[in-house]
């Protein structure tokens, strides 16, 4: 018992991966994960002179609920939340708000994006209350039947929740068997001491790198295919976007993944260390990329961080692809961040590769 607990903890990566890993992992859990919807991104489309509605908007935006999205007059609300910049869309009657609900049809239409059927589920409730207790300040006892409101859900009618969960999974496990395969590569080696003949061998560094690599990228790109194709078999997720934007997003993705293994794997002296290094990643790379929670509902510093998780980037690009159509700004925008992390990750996998070798 003595000899193996002095094995095991005389390394100080060792020491750090077992008792630093579980204190900044639950520090993640806890800022990140939160049930509550908020920092809804809300816009409102009226007439200038339209006080009333603009009283009822207002109540939105100080209900804690909702931010403001400002846009340009004439904006169309079904492009702003195509492209992301709005998750709803609160739309007044033409005749305005007061004029129609004196004639007892005063009906504000709002438009969700129900690609996140939960995000869409909490969004109409708090419409429904924030317009109720409007309609009683305006009306008072009668002001239920003259303040009305009218859901129309966008991307996912029946608001089903495989539509939004789906893609991100398919994109945690692209990020799971990509990673810890790469990480234990080049520890494998050592372990069964064939990395000297590797080293030997009459090859430059960058062609040993592909080598250890591109299998691992071709095997990342067959496990998008196969998840996207049993999304749409099995749960019926459909593909409205151009396949051409799926792989390359795909592609840029399993480069940077296939980097950070690399990384992983040459400051691991085993494969103990290894898949644990791995998992250090993945854990709050998936608990701040928004597959399961909204990455809006957490803390600043928290959606800073956020914003250096590839896994993040390539969900959003999936569910763009797969449920709205490929909007061409949501696609390029996160497209380039994917790019600067894969030219990033591979350069430094390739420096402290270099370094391992020599």
């Amino acid at each position: 018992m003595r000899k193996e607990l002095i094995q095991t903890l005389r390394d100080v990566r060792m020491r750090v991966l077992l008792f630093g890993a579980p204190i900044i992992q639950l520090t993640i859990f806890g800022l990140a994960l939160s049930t509550e919807i908020k920092n809804i991104k809300l816009a409102a489309f009226s007439q200038p002179e339209d006080a009333m509605f603009r009283r009822v908007a207002e109540g939105f935006y100080a209900s804690g609920w909702f931010v403001r999205i400002n846009h340009m007059p004439g904006a169309d609300p079904f492009e702003l939340i195509a492209s992301g910049r709005a998750d709803a869309a609160l739309i007044s009657p033409k005749e305005g708000l007061a004029r129609s609900a004196g004639r007892g049809g005063g009906k504000i239409q709002l438009l969700v994006d129900a690609s996140n059927a939960a995000k869409a589920r909490a969004v109409e409730a708090y419409a429904k209350n924030i317009i109720a207790a409007a309609a009683v300040r305006e009306y008072g006892a009668r002001g239920e039947a003259a303040l009305k409101f009218d859901v129309r859900v966008l991307y996912n009618p029946a608001m089903e929740s495989s539509m939004f969960l789906v893609p991100g999974v398919m994109g945690m496990l692209a990020c799971l068997i990509t990673i810890i395969l790469t990480a234990m590569s080049l520890t494998r080696e050592r372990e069964l001491g064939t990395f000297e003949t590797i080293v030997s061998a009459p090859l430059s560094n960058a062609e040993i790198l592909l080598g250890k690599t591109l299998p691992y990228i071709l095997l990342g790109l067959a496990n998008v295919v196969l998840v996207v194709i049993a999304g749409y078999l099995i749960f019926g997720v459909p593909v409205r976007g151009a396949l051409w934007q799926l792989a390359l997003g795909a592609l840029a993705f399993v480069i940077t993944t296939v980097s950070v293994g690399t990384f992983i794997s040459t400051i691991s002296k085993n494969q103990q260390q290894a898949m644990l290094g791995g998992f250090i990643f993945l854990f709050p790379a998936i608990l701040m990329s928004g597959v399961l929670y909204p990455v809006e509902n957490m803390p600043k510093a928290v959606i800073a961080a956020a914003y250096l998780d590839p896994l993040m980037y390539f969900v959003r690009i999936l569910r763009n692809i797969m449920l709205k159509g490929g909007d061409a700004h949501v696609f390029w925008t996160n497209l380039g961040a994917l790019a600067l992390m894969a030219l990033f990750a591979a350069g430094l996998a390739y420096k402290r590769f270099r370094q391992t070798l020599n």
